[in-house]
Order: structure tokens, then sequence, then C-alpha cells
């Protein structure tokens, strides 16, 4: 089976304000490089991944590029742009640069790589496993199953209901969909309104809402966390 075109978008434009840091999280440093540095060297390391886009805040497009992006020797990042106010915005900015042509390869069959920059062990294994169910079912993303008890609250927070922990996992990234697919569960969300567009947590909700198609779970692995708190760093350097 030939291989088709990957594309990466690794989201680097979040604030950091959990991280009680003047700083944006995703240039804090890691074991001495910067925390965006382990994602982008994953992409760049990869045999799936072809190119990628790059989004971060736009007062950090100077610096991401000079300071990281060249300094380091990321060929693969073929664009970086500004990000949005929310996630959901950043992902779309990203898809309609693919859409609209703006690749220095075009990728319009192949498949779309949405990574947080902020969970630095990305490995290749994830990504191959990814590639591998993309191929099969066209939608799917890195998840892990939960460890504790999962209960639903409702508004006065009592428990309501308490899910089979064998059903409940906790999703992360990559998430990964045909290019097509996830260009138009986006354009189809941007025609919608502004309420239910807030409503989006993650890309893999975007097309089991605006198209419908299931999305297929991903076994990864419990050491991909997400860099939100203190704590998480702490854990990263451990981990490291």
């Amino acid at each position: 089976m030939v291989k088709k075109r990957c594309t990466a978008i690794v989201l680097a434009a979040g604030s950091g304000k959990r991280m009680n840091s003047s700083v944006a999280k995703q240039f804090l440093l890691l074991g001495g490089k910067p925390l965006l540095w382990y994602s982008l060297q994953a992409v760049e390391a990869s045999d799936i991944i072809d190119d990628c886009i790059l989004v971060t805040g736009a007062n950090d497009i100077a610096y991401v590029c000079k300071e990281i992006v060249e300094k380091y020797g990321f060929h693969k990042v073929d664009k970086i742009i500004a990000g949005g106010n929310e996630r959901y915005e950043s992902v779309y900015k990203a898809l309609c640069a693919i859409a609209e042509g703006e690749m220095s390869v075009p990728n319009e069959d192949g498949y779309v790589f949405v990574h947080d920059g902020a969970r630095p062990f990305l490995t290749e294994k994830l990504l191959e496993d990814t590639y591998q169910e993309v191929c099969r079912y066209h939608a799917c993303v890195a998840a892990v199953p939960v460890k504790d008890t999962i209960k639903i609250a409702d508004e006065s927070g009592f428990a309501v209901q308490t899910p089979a922990r064998s059903l409940v996992w906790a999703v992360q990234t990559p998430q990964v969909f045909d290019t097509q697919l996830i260009i138009h569960a986006y354009q189809k969300l941007f025609e919608q309104t502004k309420a239910l567009q807030q409503e989006i947590t993650d890309d893999a909700m975007v097309v089991e809402t605006m198209l419908r198609v299931p999305v297929k779970l991903v076994a990864s692995s419990y050491e991909n966390i997400k860099i939100t708190t203190p704590e998480d760093m702490r854990m990263a350097e451990n981990l490291l």
C-alpha cells in the first residue's frame, strides 16, 4: 500500500495561565529545551509525517521561527501561522491553509494529524499506530482507558450516573483524520452559531457532531501527558 501524504498540525498558541508563569508554557524549558521542541522533534524524525503547520500566538511567530524552527533545524515545518482565541479556531486556521493550497506540497487526499505542542512525549509508534487506524477508519484519536471510577454529576454536584469503567477512555492527541473529512467537518462547524462552536473540546467532537462519523480510539501511553499545570511539568521532568 502506497503511503498517503501526512501533515501535522502542531498547536502551540496557549497562554500558560494555569502554569502560573509569565512565559507561555510551550516555551518553558524541559531538559534544557523548550517544551515545544519535543513535539516538533518527533514530527521531524518521523517516517509517517511529511510536513507540518505550526500554530502559535501572533506575537510569537518571529520568535518561534528564529529561536525554535531555525535554531533546531525543523525542516518539516512548512508554515508558521497565528492561532485563534480558542483551540478550535487555531485548528480551523491551519485547515484553511491546507484547503486553500498554501502548503509547499498539496495534501488533498492524505491525512491530517492534530497534536498538542504541550504533549512532549509523542512517539513514532503512536504515529504509526494512528496512521494504520486512520487508513482503516478515516478518523481516529490517541486515548487511554481511565484508571479511576468516573461519576456523572448533576448541576448541583451530586453523582447521578456511574458509567462502566471499561467503556471510558481519556482522549489525547494526535487526533488523525482524512484531510477532506476534517476540513469539511470544520467548515460545517463554522457555519454554526458561536454557542455551538464553544461547546467543542476536541477535533473528534467536530467530526462526530458535524458529520456523524465514528472515531476509532487508538491505545496510547499514560506517559503521553499534556503539560497544563506546574505539577504536570514536574511529572514531565521525571519522565524525561
